[in-house]
């Protein structure tokens, strides 16, 4: 079988605790191959002083080997120019190829200035926050006021729901349902089921 590519997208600046209880999950998986990139494969840092050494740059991603694409959350989505951002070409070619795109906090931000969740349910860290920091969003009717929501092919969450994040892309990965709820169950509310 072969294996399924998950990028994670890494910056300095990134938020380091929104993917600490998906990273270990994707990594452990055999059928998973756990890729991360920065824009140029330089070592990036994160809020909490994590140093990653990226496994590629964005030049170096055969677009087509995409299994599924993870932006978390960070400095850089709310102070860049949404126009100015490195890895737009790569999103953009994952979303027309309907690759799965997960997003959560400050990366949900960037996904509404470039229209992507303007028709789609959605989520955030508040519909207040997404239509003060991307004035170009259209999505509002379709916002869900829920921890993380996936729709079509776009997974979202709010900052402080990197549990239910986790969920969201461990179903788009299709990982076993069962193992879903138990994995859930263990880290929302301590309770192990065998």
């Amino acid at each position: 079988m072969e294996k399924k590519n998950v990028y994670i997208y890494l910056f300095d600046g990134f938020a380091d605790w929104e993917i600490a209880f998906l990273t270990p999950e994707l990594k452990k998986n055999k059928e998973i191959n756990l890729l991360t990139v920065s824009t140029d494969g330089k070592p990036v840092t994160s809020i909490g002083g994590l140093e990653i050494i990226p496994n590629v740059s964005l030049n170096n991603i055969d677009t087509s080997s995409i299994s599924m694409l993870i932006l978390p959350g960070g400095f850089l989505w709310e102070n860049s120019n949404p126009h100015e951002v490195d890895i737009d070409h790569l999103v953009e070619k994952v979303y027309l190829n309907k690759v799965t795109i997960a997003a959560i906090c400050g990366a949900t931000v960037y996904l509404a200035r470039k229209g992507y969740l303007n028709n789609i349910e959605h989520t955030s860290n508040d519909l207040n926050y997404l239509k003060a920091i991307a004035p170009e969003y259209k999505g509002e009717m379709y916002y869900q006021n829920q921890s993380a929501v996936f729709c079509n092919h776009i997974i979202t969450a709010g900052g402080i729901s990197p549990i239910e994040f986790t969920q969201k892309v461990l179903e788009g990965l299709e990982f076993d349902g069962s193992y879903i709820d138990k994995w859930f169950q263990l880290f929302k509310n301590g309770i192990w089921r065998e």
